[in-house]
């Protein structure tokens, strides 16, 4: 899973999309959100402490990104 994007409105709320691939790595798609069959973007502000995805389910405390 990888975050391919990030959206705030003016208030602080952030979205973020959330795509996949499988082996081999050339085959990208952006990950359905469960919770909203019209809306890829998952609320930052809602996945209190999970994030579930089609297939999976990530606890908040596994997200990573790379160092500045």
């Amino acid at each position: 899973m990888l975050v391919v994007d990030v959206a705030e409105d003016v208030q602080g709320h952030r979205a973020f999309l959330l795509a996949q691939s499988y082996m081999p790595a050339q085959d990208i798609h952006i990950v359905k959100n469960p919770n909203d069959d019209l809306n890829p973007w998952y609320l930052a502000d809602s996945t209190l402490g999970e994030i579930q995805t089609p297939e999976y389910l990530f606890k908040t405390n596994e997200l990573r990104k790379w160092p500045k």
